[in-house]
């Protein structure tokens, strides 16, 4: 039921001007500060630097496909980065909305080892280059909203039961009253495709981040526990349509020859349901979880050597799936 979990802490340095008021020469020379000095942390020593200015747009594209990058960093120019390390679990933006902005990401519910994996980095960093920060309000960010512990937790979550039994505008509305946000895939103003969701927390100011992170926890838990029960009511009250409509997402993933990256998604999340309450036993659903990445745009472009219009993504998309589900039959 959770895709994955993330753990995000955004971080200003003490004597740089943030970088909305920066010019371009003095963001050039805060990446370059904030680069040396991660560079010599031990986690990040074969580590990948990628200036977001010296990247094609398909590039751009595929790291925010893969969630390690915002496309808000996708949309910057000159003096911008981003550092991934060679696992990809940890990854730091340079002068996004902030200077710093680094993430740790993994998959299924692993909030507190994101945080440990995190706040150890932050705490070398710091060291490092010195954040701003008050004694009054915490960290200072560029957007208030991230003020205090500058700390973003959030978890993916999978819930195409409540959807199907109509009963997830019942549970977004109670997690909202916790002061939680809930997002689409690609987070603030995208579309929750495929039953996929981000709760996160609203409040960065007047809690500990251990404080956010148990919240969070607790009711990320009790979602998942809705969507379990809501999946064992349908089974038991309408069986015969859940089984129709996995298998047809299944014959339609297995066979179709153009189809758009958002039916995609939809049906995926539909096939990714009915493995979870074997319906359909042959499949791996860790394949089925890759193929909600590699079947996006920039992916099916990179995996094609070309850029490509939207009709003939479409068709290679539909390539794509015929052969991985082919091969799963074997």
């Amino acid at each position: 039921t959770v895709f994955s979990s993330r753990v995000r802490l955004a971080r200003n340095l003490a004597n740089r001007f943030f970088p909305s008021r920066a010019t371009p020469k003095v963001k050039k020379e805060t990446m370059e500060e904030i680069l040396s000095a991660v560079k010599r942390l031990p986690r990040f020593r074969n580590c990948t630097v990628l200036k977001i200015e010296e990247l094609s747009d398909i590039d751009k594209q595929l790291l925010v496909e893969r969630y390690l990058i915002s496309r808000e960093l996708a949309d910057k120019k000159a003096g911008s980065a981003v550092v991934l390390e060679s696992r990809q679990v940890v990854t730091i933006m340079i002068n996004e909305e902030d200077h710093i902005r680094m993430q740790a990401l993994q998959p299924g519910l692993c909030l507190r080892k994101c945080w440990e994996t995190i706040n150890a980095i932050d705490d070398q960093l710091e060291r490092k280059l010195g954040f701003a920060f008050s004694p009054r309000m915490g960290y200072l960010t560029a957007c208030p909203t991230n003020v205090g512990t500058g700390i973003r937790v959030s978890a993916m979550l999978h819930l195409p039961g409540l959807i199907l039994s109509k009963q997830i505008d019942q549970v977004l509305q109670a997690v909202a009253k916790l002061h939680l946000t809930v997002r689409g895939l690609y987070g603030e103003g995208t579309e929750a495709f495929g039953s996929l969701f981000q709760i996160s927390n609203q409040q960065t100011l007047g809690k500990s981040e251990e404080e956010i992170i148990t919240i969070l926890e607790k009711v990320v838990l009790q979602v998942i526990e809705t969507e379990k029960n809501a999946r064992k009511a349908l089974l038991k009250t309408n069986a015969d349509v859940l089984y129709d409509k996995v298998g047809r997402a299944y014959g339609i993933l297995c066979n179709a020859h153009i189809i758009t990256s958002k039916e995609t998604i939809d049906l995926l999340s539909t096939l990714r349901m009915g493995v979870d309450l074997s319906i359909i036993g042959e499949l791996d659903r860790q394949a089925i979880n890759e193929l909600f990445i590699l079947t996006q745009p920039a992916h099916l472009q990179r995996i094609n050597g070309r850029e490509l219009d939207a009709l003939s993504r479409d068709i290679e998309r539909g390539n794509l799936l015929r052969r991985r589900f082919a091969r799963s039959k074997q």
